[in-house]
Protein backbone atom coordinates (compact mmCIF):
# COMPACT_ATOMS: atom_id res chain seq x y z
CA UNK A 1 0.00 0.00 0.00
CA UNK A 2 0.84 3.39 -0.20
CA UNK A 3 1.42 6.22 2.40
CA UNK A 4 2.87 9.85 2.23
CA UNK A 5 4.91 10.87 5.32
CA UNK A 6 6.33 14.24 5.26
CA UNK A 7 5.13 14.60 2.01
CA UNK A 8 7.31 11.97 -0.10
CA UNK A 9 5.37 8.91 -1.08
CA UNK A 10 6.51 5.12 -0.21
CA UNK A 11 5.36 2.02 0.48
CA UNK A 12 4.27 0.38 3.35
CA UNK A 13 3.39 -3.31 4.58
CA UNK A 14 0.18 -4.46 5.76
CA UNK A 15 -0.15 -4.42 9.77
CA UNK A 16 2.91 -2.52 10.26
CA UNK A 17 2.70 0.77 11.91
CA UNK A 18 3.43 4.52 11.13
CA UNK A 19 6.43 4.31 13.22
CA UNK A 20 8.27 1.35 11.21
CA UNK A 21 7.46 2.76 8.17
CA UNK A 22 9.16 6.04 9.35
CA UNK A 23 12.18 4.06 10.87
CA UNK A 24 12.57 2.45 7.12
CA UNK A 25 12.22 5.75 5.61
CA UNK A 26 15.20 6.78 8.29
CA UNK A 27 13.01 8.86 10.06
CA UNK A 28 13.33 9.03 13.96
CA UNK A 29 10.41 9.75 16.26
CA UNK A 30 10.93 9.69 20.00
CA UNK A 31 9.38 7.22 22.23
CA UNK A 32 9.40 6.53 25.66
CA UNK A 33 7.17 3.59 26.32
CA UNK A 34 7.79 1.53 23.18
CA UNK A 35 9.88 -1.98 23.02
CA UNK A 36 10.86 -3.53 19.53
CA UNK A 37 10.02 -6.84 19.52
CA UNK A 38 6.88 -6.32 21.99
CA UNK A 39 2.95 -5.57 21.32
CA UNK A 40 2.63 -1.56 20.97
CA UNK A 41 0.61 0.10 24.03
CA UNK A 42 1.07 3.72 23.10
CA UNK A 43 0.64 4.97 26.80
CA UNK A 44 3.41 8.42 26.67
CA UNK A 45 2.25 9.44 23.86
CA UNK A 46 5.63 10.86 22.90
CA UNK A 47 5.64 9.33 19.42
CA UNK A 48 2.40 11.20 18.37
CA UNK A 49 2.01 12.68 14.75
CA UNK A 50 -0.14 14.41 12.89
CA UNK A 51 -2.74 12.90 10.30
CA UNK A 52 -3.45 15.60 7.81
CA UNK A 53 -6.17 14.42 6.53
CA UNK A 54 -8.53 14.71 9.87
CA UNK A 55 -5.93 16.81 11.39
CA UNK A 56 -6.15 14.44 14.33
CA UNK A 57 -2.56 13.48 16.61
CA UNK A 58 -2.11 10.01 17.40
CA UNK A 59 0.23 7.80 18.35
CA UNK A 60 2.44 6.16 15.87
CA UNK A 61 4.01 3.11 18.04
CA UNK A 62 0.89 1.44 17.92
CA UNK A 63 -1.88 3.25 14.91
CA UNK A 64 -1.44 0.84 11.76
CA UNK A 65 -0.72 2.05 8.09
CA UNK A 66 -3.51 2.29 5.59
CA UNK A 67 -4.06 3.47 2.20
CA UNK A 68 -3.70 6.79 1.36
CA UNK A 69 -2.52 7.57 4.95
CA UNK A 70 -0.71 11.48 4.61
CA UNK A 71 0.97 11.64 8.06
CA UNK A 72 3.65 14.13 8.98
CA UNK A 73 6.11 13.19 11.64
CA UNK A 74 7.44 16.46 12.87
CA UNK A 75 4.47 19.48 12.16
CA UNK A 76 4.39 22.29 14.30
CA UNK A 77 1.44 20.71 15.91
CA UNK A 78 3.58 17.23 17.06
CA UNK A 79 6.29 18.56 17.97
CA UNK A 80 4.66 20.94 20.91
CA UNK A 81 2.71 18.03 21.99
CA UNK A 82 5.65 15.80 22.58
CA UNK A 83 7.16 19.29 24.15
CA UNK A 84 4.51 19.40 26.26
CA UNK A 85 4.67 15.81 27.64
CA UNK A 86 8.67 16.07 28.04
CA UNK A 87 7.63 19.36 30.15
CA UNK A 88 4.89 17.84 32.00
CA UNK A 89 7.19 14.82 32.72
CA UNK A 90 9.92 17.45 33.99
CA UNK A 91 7.30 18.77 36.25
CA UNK A 92 7.66 16.30 39.02
CA UNK A 93 11.30 14.90 38.17
CA UNK A 94 14.22 15.50 40.44
CA UNK A 95 16.77 17.97 39.64
CA UNK A 96 19.68 16.73 39.56
CA UNK A 97 21.26 15.27 36.52
CA UNK A 98 24.47 16.38 37.34
CA UNK A 99 24.62 13.34 40.18
CA UNK A 100 22.49 10.80 38.42
CA UNK A 101 23.33 8.16 37.43
CA UNK A 102 21.71 8.36 34.25
CA UNK A 103 23.11 11.57 33.25
CA UNK A 104 24.29 11.50 29.48
CA UNK A 105 22.49 8.32 29.18
CA UNK A 106 19.09 9.57 29.94
CA UNK A 107 16.48 9.23 27.54
CA UNK A 108 14.22 12.25 29.01
CA UNK A 109 17.42 14.45 29.05
CA UNK A 110 18.23 14.02 25.26
CA UNK A 111 14.59 14.75 24.02
CA UNK A 112 14.34 17.53 26.43
CA UNK A 113 17.38 18.86 24.72
CA UNK A 114 15.85 18.33 21.22
CA UNK A 115 12.60 19.50 21.77
CA UNK A 116 14.30 22.82 23.19
CA UNK A 117 13.08 22.58 26.79
CA UNK A 118 15.23 25.03 28.46
CA UNK A 119 13.01 26.02 31.18
CA UNK A 120 10.32 24.97 33.85
CA UNK A 121 7.24 25.40 32.67
CA UNK A 122 4.61 23.57 34.74
CA UNK A 123 5.31 22.95 38.58
CA UNK A 124 4.16 20.23 40.56
CA UNK A 125 4.89 18.55 43.63
CA UNK A 126 7.96 16.62 43.69
CA UNK A 127 7.38 12.46 43.88
CA UNK A 128 8.91 11.74 47.17
CA UNK A 129 9.67 8.05 47.70
CA UNK A 130 12.39 5.81 49.39
CA UNK A 131 15.12 4.97 47.45
CA UNK A 132 15.51 0.93 47.24
CA UNK A 133 18.98 -0.30 47.72
CA UNK A 134 18.18 -3.73 49.05
CA UNK A 135 19.59 -5.66 46.38
CA UNK A 136 23.01 -6.71 46.06
CA UNK A 137 22.94 -5.59 41.75
CA UNK A 138 20.17 -3.08 41.35
CA UNK A 139 19.62 0.50 43.03
CA UNK A 140 15.99 1.53 42.43
CA UNK A 141 15.22 5.25 42.27
CA UNK A 142 11.31 5.50 42.13
CA UNK A 143 11.20 9.44 42.34
CA UNK A 144 12.91 9.51 38.95
CA UNK A 145 10.79 6.73 37.32
CA UNK A 146 8.42 8.59 34.36
CA UNK A 147 6.10 4.90 34.47
CA UNK A 148 6.88 4.34 30.89
CA UNK A 149 6.66 0.86 31.92
CA UNK A 150 9.54 -0.79 30.53
CA UNK A 151 10.97 -2.56 32.78
CA UNK A 152 7.62 -4.21 33.74
CA UNK A 153 7.37 -5.25 30.57
CA UNK A 154 11.01 -6.64 29.90
CA UNK A 155 10.52 -8.08 33.31
CA UNK A 156 7.02 -9.63 32.91
CA UNK A 157 7.02 -10.67 29.32
CA UNK A 158 10.15 -10.63 28.07
CA UNK A 159 11.93 -12.88 31.26
CA UNK A 160 9.02 -14.02 33.00
CA UNK A 161 10.21 -12.90 36.12
CA UNK A 162 7.44 -10.23 37.18
CA UNK A 163 9.56 -9.09 40.15
CA UNK A 164 7.63 -5.21 39.50
CA UNK A 165 4.75 -4.17 38.28
CA UNK A 166 2.62 -0.66 38.78
CA UNK A 167 0.77 -0.23 41.80
CA UNK A 168 -1.60 2.69 42.54
CA UNK A 169 -4.43 4.75 40.55
CA UNK A 170 -3.42 8.41 39.05
CA UNK A 171 -1.12 10.29 40.34
CA UNK A 172 -0.25 8.04 42.72
CA UNK A 173 0.97 5.42 40.95
CA UNK A 174 4.29 3.46 40.88
CA UNK A 175 6.53 1.05 40.06
CA UNK A 176 7.01 -1.34 42.48
CA UNK A 177 7.41 -4.39 44.17
CA UNK A 178 4.71 -6.74 45.86
CA UNK A 179 3.51 -4.94 49.36
CA UNK A 180 6.36 -2.09 48.75
CA UNK A 181 8.90 -4.67 49.74
CA UNK A 182 12.43 -3.97 48.23
CA UNK A 183 13.95 -6.05 45.40
CA UNK A 184 15.73 -8.36 47.93
CA UNK A 185 12.83 -9.91 48.67
CA UNK A 186 10.65 -10.16 45.20
CA UNK A 187 11.30 -12.80 42.96
CA UNK A 188 14.24 -10.25 41.09
CA UNK A 189 16.72 -12.23 39.58
CA UNK A 190 19.07 -9.51 39.49
CA UNK A 191 19.82 -10.05 35.47
CA UNK A 192 19.47 -6.03 35.23
CA UNK A 193 17.38 -6.20 31.76
CA UNK A 194 15.26 -3.53 33.74
CA UNK A 195 18.33 -1.05 34.31
CA UNK A 196 19.14 -1.63 30.25
CA UNK A 197 15.37 -0.29 29.29
CA UNK A 198 14.70 2.27 31.43
CA UNK A 199 14.88 5.29 29.91
CA UNK A 200 15.73 7.53 32.81
CA UNK A 201 18.32 6.65 36.17
CA UNK A 202 15.50 5.29 38.12
CA UNK A 203 17.02 1.74 37.63
CA UNK A 204 20.58 1.51 37.98
CA UNK A 205 23.65 -0.89 39.02
CA UNK A 206 25.41 -1.11 42.22
CA UNK A 207 28.34 0.80 42.09
CA UNK A 208 31.85 -0.90 43.25
CA UNK A 209 33.98 1.62 41.43
CA UNK A 210 34.69 3.50 44.89
CA UNK A 211 35.23 0.19 46.62
CA UNK A 212 37.83 -0.64 43.83
CA UNK A 213 39.39 3.12 44.10
CA UNK A 214 40.17 2.81 47.80
CA UNK A 215 41.86 -0.95 47.23
CA UNK A 216 44.10 -0.02 44.41
CA UNK A 217 44.94 3.10 46.92
CA UNK A 218 45.85 0.59 49.54
CA UNK A 219 49.44 -0.23 49.49
CA UNK A 220 48.87 -3.60 51.79
CA UNK A 221 46.08 -4.89 49.13
CA UNK A 222 47.35 -7.18 45.98
CA UNK A 223 44.58 -6.18 43.38
CA UNK A 224 43.98 -8.81 41.06
CA UNK A 225 41.22 -8.04 38.28
CA UNK A 226 39.58 -10.80 36.23
CA UNK A 227 37.71 -9.45 32.60
CA UNK A 228 34.98 -11.71 31.22
CA UNK A 229 34.91 -12.78 27.58
CA UNK A 230 32.26 -10.63 26.37
CA UNK A 231 33.61 -7.64 27.95
CA UNK A 232 36.65 -6.82 25.72
CA UNK A 233 33.91 -7.21 22.69
CA UNK A 234 32.23 -4.18 23.71
CA UNK A 235 33.98 -1.97 26.16
CA UNK A 236 35.02 0.02 22.63
CA UNK A 237 31.36 0.62 22.46
CA UNK A 238 32.08 2.87 24.88
CA UNK A 239 34.51 5.43 23.39
CA UNK A 240 33.05 5.51 20.05
CA UNK A 241 34.96 2.77 18.76
CA UNK A 242 33.18 0.15 15.59
CA UNK A 243 30.52 -2.67 17.78
CA UNK A 244 32.55 -5.68 17.98
CA UNK A 245 35.93 -4.89 17.70
CA UNK A 246 38.24 -6.96 20.30
CA UNK A 247 40.35 -4.82 22.25
CA UNK A 248 41.32 -7.28 24.83
CA UNK A 249 45.35 -6.42 24.56
CA UNK A 250 44.75 -2.78 24.98
CA UNK A 251 41.96 -3.61 28.28
CA UNK A 252 45.07 -5.15 29.52
CA UNK A 253 47.60 -2.13 29.55
CA UNK A 254 44.64 -0.15 30.61
CA UNK A 255 44.13 -2.13 33.56
CA UNK A 256 48.11 -1.68 34.57
CA UNK A 257 47.46 1.85 33.90
CA UNK A 258 44.91 2.11 36.54
CA UNK A 259 47.08 0.43 39.10
CA UNK A 260 45.86 -3.42 39.23
CA UNK A 261 48.64 -5.60 39.93
CA UNK A 262 47.47 -8.41 37.92
CA UNK A 263 45.57 -9.30 34.96
CA UNK A 264 43.85 -12.77 34.08
CA UNK A 265 41.47 -13.36 31.33
CA UNK A 266 37.86 -14.73 32.88
CA UNK A 267 38.28 -16.65 29.50
CA UNK A 268 40.67 -19.18 31.42
CA UNK A 269 38.17 -20.04 34.38
CA UNK A 270 35.95 -20.39 31.60
CA UNK A 271 38.59 -23.51 30.36
CA UNK A 272 38.27 -24.63 33.45
CA UNK A 273 34.56 -24.82 33.76
CA UNK A 274 34.59 -26.68 30.22
CA UNK A 275 36.86 -29.28 31.81
CA UNK A 276 34.83 -29.67 35.12
CA UNK A 277 31.44 -29.48 33.60
CA UNK A 278 32.13 -31.95 30.29
CA UNK A 279 33.39 -34.50 32.83
CA UNK A 280 30.42 -33.68 34.97
CA UNK A 281 28.29 -34.52 31.86
CA UNK A 282 30.40 -37.65 30.96
CA UNK A 283 29.67 -39.01 34.43
CA UNK A 284 26.22 -38.37 34.32
CA UNK A 285 25.62 -40.16 30.62
CA UNK A 286 27.88 -42.95 31.79
CA UNK A 287 25.86 -43.54 35.16
CA UNK A 288 22.05 -43.00 33.25
CA UNK A 289 21.96 -38.71 34.89
CA UNK A 290 20.01 -36.39 36.01
CA UNK A 291 19.28 -35.52 32.90
CA UNK A 292 18.82 -32.94 31.31
CA UNK A 293 21.92 -31.24 32.94
CA UNK A 294 21.36 -27.62 33.03
CA UNK A 295 24.55 -25.34 32.75
CA UNK A 296 25.07 -23.10 35.96
CA UNK A 297 27.62 -20.26 34.30
CA UNK A 298 24.25 -17.38 34.56
CA UNK A 299 23.73 -16.72 38.16
CA UNK A 300 20.41 -15.08 37.17
CA UNK A 301 19.23 -18.34 35.60
CA UNK A 302 20.56 -20.26 38.97
CA UNK A 303 18.44 -17.55 40.92
CA UNK A 304 15.38 -18.21 38.45
CA UNK A 305 15.67 -22.34 39.52
CA UNK A 306 15.46 -21.16 42.80
CA UNK A 307 12.89 -19.44 42.69
CA UNK A 308 10.57 -20.79 40.34
CA UNK A 309 11.63 -24.41 39.42
CA UNK A 310 13.73 -25.48 42.73
CA UNK A 311 12.45 -29.13 42.37
CA UNK A 312 14.77 -28.73 38.89
CA UNK A 313 17.90 -27.52 41.14
CA UNK A 314 19.36 -31.02 41.04
CA UNK A 315 19.81 -31.18 37.62
CA UNK A 316 22.11 -27.88 37.80
CA UNK A 317 25.72 -28.29 37.12
CA UNK A 318 27.55 -28.41 40.43
CA UNK A 319 30.34 -26.29 38.70
CA UNK A 320 30.80 -22.27 39.90
CA UNK A 321 30.63 -20.30 37.31
CA UNK A 322 33.94 -19.09 35.63
CA UNK A 323 33.82 -16.01 37.93
CA UNK A 324 33.42 -17.63 41.22
CA UNK A 325 35.64 -20.43 39.86
CA UNK A 326 38.91 -17.43 38.97
CA UNK A 327 37.97 -16.02 42.04
CA UNK A 328 38.72 -19.02 44.56
CA UNK A 329 42.00 -20.13 42.03
CA UNK A 330 42.82 -16.85 42.71
CA UNK A 331 42.17 -16.19 46.64
CA UNK A 332 42.71 -20.21 47.76
CA UNK A 333 45.94 -21.48 44.99
CA UNK A 334 47.92 -18.57 43.63
CA UNK A 335 47.81 -16.51 46.85
CA UNK A 336 49.15 -18.82 48.94
CA UNK A 337 52.06 -19.77 45.84
CA UNK A 338 52.66 -16.26 46.12
CA UNK A 339 53.18 -15.85 49.53
CA UNK A 340 50.34 -13.67 49.95
CA UNK A 341 47.96 -13.98 52.59
CA UNK A 342 44.31 -13.76 50.72
CA UNK A 343 42.33 -11.15 52.97
CA UNK A 344 44.98 -8.88 51.62
CA UNK A 345 44.61 -10.00 47.94
CA UNK A 346 41.76 -7.78 46.93
CA UNK A 347 40.14 -9.93 43.92
CA UNK A 348 37.92 -7.46 41.51
CA UNK A 349 35.87 -9.18 38.10
CA UNK A 350 34.50 -7.19 34.92
CA UNK A 351 31.54 -8.42 33.81
CA UNK A 352 28.75 -7.60 31.55
CA UNK A 353 26.53 -9.06 33.81
CA UNK A 354 24.56 -7.40 37.19
CA UNK A 355 23.77 -11.00 38.49
CA UNK A 356 27.08 -11.27 38.71
CA UNK A 357 27.34 -8.99 41.91
CA UNK A 358 24.29 -11.18 43.48
CA UNK A 359 26.44 -13.65 43.07
CA UNK A 360 29.89 -12.88 44.21
CA UNK A 361 27.62 -11.92 47.54
CA UNK A 362 26.12 -15.38 47.98
CA UNK A 363 27.92 -17.38 51.22
CA UNK A 364 28.26 -20.19 49.33
CA UNK A 365 30.69 -18.64 47.02
CA UNK A 366 33.62 -18.30 50.06
CA UNK A 367 35.14 -19.93 52.94
CA UNK A 368 35.78 -17.45 55.39
CA UNK A 369 36.38 -14.99 52.64
CA UNK A 370 34.81 -14.20 49.45
CA UNK A 371 36.26 -15.59 46.80
CA UNK A 372 35.31 -12.24 44.45
CA UNK A 373 35.76 -8.76 46.20
CA UNK A 374 33.96 -6.15 44.02
CA UNK A 375 32.20 -6.83 40.47
CA UNK A 376 32.09 -3.77 37.90
CA UNK A 377 29.71 -4.21 35.15
CA UNK A 378 31.56 -2.63 31.50
CA UNK A 379 29.72 0.45 32.17
CA UNK A 380 31.55 1.06 35.38
CA UNK A 381 34.98 -0.10 33.62
CA UNK A 382 34.80 2.42 31.14
CA UNK A 383 33.56 4.93 33.82
CA UNK A 384 37.12 4.17 35.14
CA UNK A 385 39.46 4.05 32.13
CA UNK A 386 38.00 7.85 31.43
CA UNK A 387 38.13 8.74 35.58
CA UNK A 388 42.15 7.61 34.49
CA UNK A 389 42.41 9.76 31.40
CA UNK A 390 43.16 6.48 29.65
CA UNK A 391 42.89 6.66 25.57
CA UNK A 392 42.25 3.41 25.56
CA UNK A 393 42.28 3.61 21.40
CA UNK A 394 46.18 5.11 21.82
CA UNK A 395 47.24 1.90 23.71
CA UNK A 396 49.60 -0.50 22.68
CA UNK A 397 48.21 -3.87 23.52
CA UNK A 398 49.73 -5.87 26.32
CA UNK A 399 49.10 -9.45 27.29
CA UNK A 400 47.48 -10.83 29.99
CA UNK A 401 49.35 -12.38 33.39
CA UNK A 402 50.67 -15.88 34.54
CA UNK A 403 50.01 -18.38 35.46
CA UNK A 404 46.54 -17.73 34.46
CA UNK A 405 46.92 -15.71 31.14
CA UNK A 406 46.53 -18.46 28.58
CA UNK A 407 43.07 -19.43 27.65
CA UNK A 408 41.31 -21.42 24.42
CA UNK A 409 39.29 -20.10 21.82
CA UNK A 410 36.29 -22.21 23.13
CA UNK A 411 36.73 -19.83 26.53
CA UNK A 412 35.74 -16.82 24.96
CA UNK A 413 33.08 -18.19 23.00
CA UNK A 414 31.30 -18.34 26.58
CA UNK A 415 29.87 -14.87 25.52
CA UNK A 416 27.89 -15.49 23.09
CA UNK A 417 24.80 -17.76 23.43
CA UNK A 418 25.68 -21.56 22.49
CA UNK A 419 29.15 -20.62 23.22
CA UNK A 420 29.09 -23.00 26.71
CA UNK A 421 27.35 -25.84 24.90
CA UNK A 422 30.36 -25.62 21.74
CA UNK A 423 33.03 -25.35 24.09
CA UNK A 424 31.83 -27.93 26.66
CA UNK A 425 30.84 -30.56 23.58
CA UNK A 426 34.70 -30.03 22.29
CA UNK A 427 36.28 -31.22 25.30
CA UNK A 428 33.00 -34.26 25.84
CA UNK A 429 33.78 -35.34 22.46
CA UNK A 430 37.32 -36.03 23.56
CA UNK A 431 37.02 -37.05 26.77
CA UNK A 432 34.20 -39.66 25.62
CA UNK A 433 36.51 -41.18 22.35
CA UNK A 434 40.30 -39.11 23.01
CA UNK A 435 39.73 -37.43 19.17
CA UNK A 436 39.13 -34.04 18.89
CA UNK A 437 35.92 -33.13 16.83
CA UNK A 438 36.82 -32.88 13.20
CA UNK A 439 34.95 -30.00 12.77
CA UNK A 440 35.28 -27.75 15.95
CA UNK A 441 32.28 -25.58 14.69
CA UNK A 442 28.71 -26.27 15.87
CA UNK A 443 26.70 -24.70 13.63
CA UNK A 444 23.57 -25.97 15.36
CA UNK A 445 24.15 -23.75 18.42
CA UNK A 446 25.55 -21.04 16.98
CA UNK A 447 23.35 -17.37 16.90
CA UNK A 448 20.74 -15.24 18.50
CA UNK A 449 17.45 -17.46 18.07
CA UNK A 450 16.34 -17.81 21.49
CA UNK A 451 15.67 -22.13 20.99
CA UNK A 452 18.76 -23.97 19.59
CA UNK A 453 18.56 -27.63 19.48
CA UNK A 454 20.97 -30.45 17.84
CA UNK A 455 22.25 -33.80 18.50
CA UNK A 456 25.49 -35.13 18.83
CA UNK A 457 26.63 -38.97 18.35
CA UNK A 458 29.87 -39.31 20.64
CA UNK A 459 31.22 -42.60 20.87
CA UNK A 460 27.91 -44.29 19.83
CA UNK A 461 26.20 -42.41 22.36
CA UNK A 462 23.38 -39.44 20.78
CA UNK A 463 23.35 -36.80 22.96
CA UNK A 464 20.81 -34.63 22.40
CA UNK A 465 21.68 -30.70 23.60
CA UNK A 466 19.78 -27.84 24.04
CA UNK A 467 20.80 -24.07 24.04
CA UNK A 468 18.51 -20.94 25.51
CA UNK A 469 18.60 -17.46 26.07
CA UNK A 470 16.24 -15.26 27.96
CA UNK A 471 14.19 -16.73 30.94
CA UNK A 472 11.00 -16.25 29.40
CA UNK A 473 11.92 -18.64 26.54
CA UNK A 474 14.04 -20.98 29.64
CA UNK A 475 10.98 -21.06 31.44
CA UNK A 476 9.00 -21.96 28.55
CA UNK A 477 11.34 -24.73 27.67
CA UNK A 478 11.45 -26.04 31.36
CA UNK A 479 7.98 -26.53 31.52
CA UNK A 480 7.75 -28.69 28.61
CA UNK A 481 10.76 -30.25 30.00
CA UNK A 482 9.37 -30.96 33.28
CA UNK A 483 5.27 -31.78 31.29
CA UNK A 484 7.65 -34.88 29.14
CA UNK A 485 7.42 -32.97 26.09
CA UNK A 486 10.84 -32.47 25.64
CA UNK A 487 14.11 -34.78 26.52
CA UNK A 488 17.37 -33.36 26.27
CA UNK A 489 20.71 -34.52 28.06
CA UNK A 490 22.39 -31.38 28.25
CA UNK A 491 21.01 -27.79 28.40
CA UNK A 492 22.72 -24.47 27.89
CA UNK A 493 20.59 -21.30 29.32
CA UNK A 494 21.77 -18.12 29.41
CA UNK A 495 19.66 -15.38 31.60
CA UNK A 496 19.77 -12.56 28.65
CA UNK A 497 18.80 -13.09 25.06
CA UNK A 498 21.99 -13.74 23.24
CA UNK A 499 23.93 -14.07 25.98
CA UNK A 500 26.18 -12.07 27.97
CA UNK A 501 26.99 -10.06 24.79
CA UNK A 502 23.18 -8.65 25.90
CA UNK A 503 23.71 -8.77 29.62
CA UNK A 504 22.36 -6.01 32.23
CA UNK A 505 25.75 -4.49 32.54
CA UNK A 506 26.39 -3.78 28.78
CA UNK A 507 26.41 -0.28 27.58
CA UNK A 508 22.93 1.10 27.52
CA UNK A 509 20.47 1.37 24.14
CA UNK A 510 22.10 -2.08 22.82
CA UNK A 511 20.17 -2.26 19.09
CA UNK A 512 20.31 -6.18 17.77
CA UNK A 513 22.95 -4.94 15.29
CA UNK A 514 25.34 -4.44 17.79
CA UNK A 515 24.56 -7.66 19.61
CA UNK A 516 25.53 -9.56 16.50
CA UNK A 517 28.71 -7.42 15.98
CA UNK A 518 29.71 -8.72 19.01
CA UNK A 519 28.81 -11.96 18.35
CA UNK A 520 30.03 -12.09 15.10
CA UNK A 521 33.62 -10.58 16.66
CA UNK A 522 33.73 -14.10 19.56
CA UNK A 523 33.07 -16.11 16.41
CA UNK A 524 36.06 -14.71 14.49
CA UNK A 525 38.01 -14.71 17.24
CA UNK A 526 37.50 -18.62 17.67
CA UNK A 527 37.96 -19.53 13.60
CA UNK A 528 41.27 -17.96 13.82
CA UNK A 529 42.69 -19.52 16.76
CA UNK A 530 45.53 -22.20 17.14
CA UNK A 531 44.39 -23.44 20.22
CA UNK A 532 40.37 -23.96 20.37
CA UNK A 533 40.02 -26.60 23.05
CA UNK A 534 39.36 -26.30 26.79
CA UNK A 535 41.72 -29.60 27.37
CA UNK A 536 44.72 -28.56 25.13
CA UNK A 537 45.30 -25.43 27.69
CA UNK A 538 48.86 -26.21 28.67
CA UNK A 539 48.06 -23.80 31.65
CA UNK A 540 45.13 -25.55 32.75
CA UNK A 541 46.41 -28.58 32.67
CA UNK A 542 49.77 -27.16 34.96
CA UNK A 543 47.07 -26.34 37.26
CA UNK A 544 45.42 -29.57 37.22
CA UNK A 545 48.83 -30.98 37.80
CA UNK A 546 50.18 -28.74 40.34
CA UNK A 547 46.98 -28.36 42.57
CA UNK A 548 43.60 -30.05 41.33
CA UNK A 549 44.81 -33.65 40.56
CA UNK A 550 42.21 -34.05 37.67
CA UNK A 551 39.02 -33.13 36.55
CA UNK A 552 35.68 -33.88 39.27
CA UNK A 553 38.99 -34.61 41.85
CA UNK A 554 38.21 -34.58 45.48
CA UNK A 555 40.16 -30.97 45.42
CA UNK A 556 38.80 -29.48 42.10
CA UNK A 557 35.15 -30.01 44.10
CA UNK A 558 36.28 -28.12 46.73
CA UNK A 559 37.63 -25.15 45.36
CA UNK A 560 35.60 -25.45 41.67
CA UNK A 561 32.44 -26.92 42.54
CA UNK A 562 29.28 -25.55 44.94
CA UNK A 563 25.84 -26.38 45.64
CA UNK A 564 22.50 -25.19 45.60
CA UNK A 565 19.02 -24.97 47.86
CA UNK A 566 16.08 -23.15 47.68
CA UNK A 567 16.21 -22.52 51.79
CA UNK A 568 19.80 -20.53 51.14
CA UNK A 569 18.78 -17.93 48.48
CA UNK A 570 20.89 -14.54 49.70
CA UNK A 571 17.82 -12.32 50.23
Amino acid sequence: MKITLNGKQMEAREGETILSAARRMGLDIPTLCHMEGLTPTGTCRVCVVEDRITGRLIPSCSFPVSEGMDIATHSNQAVAARKTIIELLLASHPDDCLYCPGNGTCVLQRYAQELGVRQRSYSGARNRINLDVSSPSIIRDPEKCILCGRCVRVCTEVQGVSAIDFTGRGSTAQIGCAFNEGLNVSSCVNCGQCVMVCPTGALTERRDVDRVLKALDDPAMTVVVQHAPAVSVTLAEEFGIKPGIDIVDRMNAAFRRMGFDKVFPTSFSADLTVMEEAHELVQRVQNGGPFPMFTSCSPGWIKYLEEFHPQMLGNASTCKSPQQMMGAVIKRLWAPAASLDPKNVFSVSVMPCTAKKFEAARPEMGDGFPDVDAVLTTRELAEMVRMFGIDISSLDGEEADSPFGERSSAGKLFGASGGVMEAAARTAYHMLTGENLKEMRIDAVRGLDDVKETTMNIAGIELKLAVVSGLGNAGRLLRDIVEGRRQYHFVEVMTCSGGCINGGGQPFLTDPERVKARMQSLYEIDRNASLRVAHENKSIAALYRDHLDEPGSRKAHHILHTTYSPREVLK
